[in-house]
């Protein structure tokens, strides 16, 4: 999905992270969510980019436009 992102079974057990690194994919997601900056995320881990953070979020948004639900849909 996108060159920055990587998913390996070995890795982290197979959950996404910044390629080449153990940085969680949903860790920074998750931060940025809880109010921090993208400068707060390099801070916190500086083996990354800005453009990692970037790849991150496009990464979350392609995941959020799935065309099927992959689990059964309950009406309220």
């Amino acid at each position: 999905m996108n060159e920055r992102i990587s998913i390996n079974p070995n890795v982290c057990h197979g959950k996404p992270v910044i390629r080449g690194t153990r940085v969680l994919v949903g860790n920074i997601l998750g931060a940025l969510g809880s109010g921090d900056t993208i400068e707060d995320i390099i801070e916190d881990y500086p083996n990354i980019s800005r453009e990692d953070v970037l790849a991150a979020i496009d990464f979350g948004g392609q995941l959020s436009r799935f065309e099927e639900a992959p689990y059964e849909v309950c009406a309220p």
